[in-house]
Order: C-alpha cells, then sequence, then structure tokens
C-alpha cells in the first residue's frame, strides 16, 4: 500500500513513526514548514533538528528506525493546485494539517476518489476519553474528539500521539484489506 501523509507536524509525524515501527514499506511525505522549538513537545523530531525542513528530518528520524523504509519527500505547500497530483499514486492519503481550511481542502478533494483518507479533528487538550473514530464512508475515517480546538486549548504530546497512535491503527487495518483484496486478484 502506497500511503500518503499531507503535514508532517504533530499529527502526521507521529503516524509515520507508527507505520514504519508496524512495517509499512513505503510513504510519501509532504510538508513545507521547518521544525521548530514549539514542535518539540509533540512532534517526532529533536532539539538539533530545529530550523531544518521537517520532511528532510523527518526521513532521518524514520530511517533510524528502518533503514530500508522507502520515503518519497516533497518539500511543498499543499493546495488546490497541486494536492489531487501529488497523492495521485497514493492508495491512502493521511491528513496531518493544522489549518481547518486545509483539513477540509484534503477532504473535498478526496471524498469520492475511492482512496482512502485517515484525518484528526479535536486533538487539542490533555482528555482523551472522548476521541473516537467516526467512518461515514468505508474509506473514510475521522480520528478525534470532534470538539476540542486550538483555539481554546493547548496541545499535549499526550492526546496528539493517542489521535496518531490510532490514525496510524486505521491505516494498518486497511493495508490489511488492501493486501487481502491484492492477493484475491
Amino acid at each position: 500500500m502506497r500511503i500518503g501523509i499531507a503535514g508532517v507536524g504533530g499529527i502526521g509525524s507521529n503516524v509515520a513513526m507508527h507505520l514504519v515501527r508496524a512495517g509499512i514499506s513505503f510513504l510519501k511525505i509532504v510538508d513545507f514548514d521547518k521544525v521548530d522549538v514549539s514542535n518539540l513537545n509533540r512532534q517526532f523530531y529533536f532539539a538539533h533538528q530545529v530550523g531544518r525542513p521537517k520532511v528532510l528530518m523527518l526521513v532521518e528520524n524514520l530511517k533510524a528506525i528502518r533503514p530500508e523504509v522507502e520515503i518519497e519527500v516533497i518539500e511543498t505547500f499543499l493546495d488546490e493546485t497541486n494536492m489531487e497530483k501529488l497523492f495521485a499514486d497514493c492508495d491512502c492519503i493521511v491528513e496531518g494539517f493544522d489549518r481547518a481550511e486545509s483539513k477540509a481542502l484534503l477532504l473535498k478533494t478526496f471524498w469520492g476518489s475511492g482512496k482512502y483518507l485517515v484525518s484528526a479533528n479535536g486533538v487539542a487538550g490533555n482528555k482523551v476519553e472522548a476521541i473516537r473514530i467516526y467512518r461515514p464512508k468505508p474509506t473514510i475515517a475521522i480520528v478525534g474528539d470532534f470538539v476540542s480546538d486550538v483555539a481554546h486549548h493547548p496541545l499535549s504530546s499526550a492526546k496528539v500521539g493517542v489521535v496518531a497512535a490510532m490514525m496510524a491503527s486505521v491505516v494498518l487495518e486497511w493495508a490489511g484489506i488492501f493486501e487481502e483484496k491484492r492477493n484475491e486478484e
């Protein structure tokens, strides 16, 4: 299964880490941002990587886990002009955006595409008991508490990590389904 990750901040970097640890063999990671000191409390980066491109630092960190993993890196800002094209070769897309507008654009772009899509909604604060997986379609899952917003709650490693782990679990579930379907053909 070819998995694309749109945005490699708190959600995207941690989903990638879980997927690589689980044995996923290919990732395409897309982001434009650089590692900032403020990211270190919840993202899969380290202090010596501050100021460097997130996509390049994530590759470094993931290869430290499994050197053989294949990772395609695209350092760019995702928008309506390039999103569909950049993930055209992916079977599954992980949404890891900060901005609600970008999340909505990703969902709109790929809603009827047949691609697997997992997104996050409500990852701020520390309360994890309300986190759930909503599946509006068999190929789409949204993970979070659906209420906590960064405008009202800080981001914490614990909650971001739980959501990212649940999102990775959904992808791994789909990867198993994908492989079963491929074997039947």
